[in-house]
């Protein structure tokens, strides 16, 4: 039993996987919300714990609480109502954060997930606060789960791969640029449902994923911000060796855009053991 605690302690914490990382947080606060729920349902305590958690957890369609629950922009993102909430996020987590880091770098995922979380409570306050349908809900409204995190998630990778195949029960091999597709038309659909909220959230991280790689394939990366700066600054006297490092550097990013475009035309499959060995290198920096 120790053996298996500390395996996924280090998969989580340790292991520099940032997939791990996110779907082990939401684990573990769900079972720990779990846990309490039932102790003081036992107990006959307060049977309803999880709503008011959720109350100051989840990110308000309210201006006026926004100043005092300034933190509920990430918090909102680590809290889920119900089994099947958690699981089919943490599911698509895995399946398509897999194939995003076997492309991208653990700080892009890092910026994709978080920030589509952002973007997704940011639409959803806004489709609140424009839309006349939604006034009578603004007061007590809020939004858990990070399904706009995943969408992100699942949007950019469709946008980065999108003749990849996925092999999905019942479905056989789905391409990702149709499976994202999928996603957007039926949220959009529910934006007349029930959980109309969720739903310009689930949005708002769909199209922050996108943007995010379209902007990376014209060669703008915003996840450079969390790259670590030196501490060493490393001065070369010979300027040729400097200038030939450059173009090694230059030549080696045209190679992988080109991988890329490769993909995007033709597929993942289409591609030479070489040029996946490029790829699987440079996630790896």
């Amino acid at each position: 039993m120790n053996s298996f605690f500390r395996d996924i302690s280090y998969k989580v914490f340790k292991s520099g996987d940032p997939v791990y990382l996110y779907i082990g947080i939401n684990a573990f606060i769900f079972i720990a919300m779990g846990l309490v729920s039932v102790i003081l349902f036992l107990s006959g305590q307060q049977a309803g714990f999880q709503d008011q958690v959720f109350a100051y957890v989840g990110f308000p369609a309210d201006l006026n609480k926004l100043p005092f629950r300034f933190y509920t922009l990430l918090t909102y993102q680590f809290f889920h109502e119900g089994l099947l909430h958690i699981l089919f996020n943490m599911l698509w987590l895995f399946w398509m954060g897999r194939i995003f880091l076997d492309f991208l770098k653990a700080r892009q995922f890092h910026f994709v997930y978080l920030g589509g979380g952002f973007a997704g409570a940011l639409v959803y306050l806004l489709a609140f606060n424009i839309f006349p349908v939604f006034m009578g809900s603004v007061s007590n409204g809020f939004v858990i789960g990070s399904s706009a995190a995943v969408m992100a998630i699942i949007v950019g990778t469709a946008t980065l791969l999108p003749d990849y195949s996925m092999r999905l029960l019942l479905f056989g091999d789905v391409k990702l640029k149709y499976l994202a597709a999928g996603y957007v038309v039926l949220d959009m659909i529910s934006l007349a449902s029930a959980n109309a909220g969720g739903s310009f959230a689930h949005l708002g991280g769909g199209l922050f994923g996108f943007v995010f790689i379209r902007m990376l394939r014209a060669g703008t990366d915003w996840s450079s911000m969390f790259k670590r700066k030196p501490k060493l600054r490393v001065v070369h006297k010979d300027a040729k060796v400097r200038s030939q490092k450059s173009q090694t550097q230059e030549v080696d990013q045209r190679q992988i855009d080109a991988i890329l475009d490769k993909i995007s035309q033709s597929g993942y499959d289409k591609l030479s053991k070489e040029e996946k060995e490029i790829l699987f290198k440079a996630s790896k920096h």
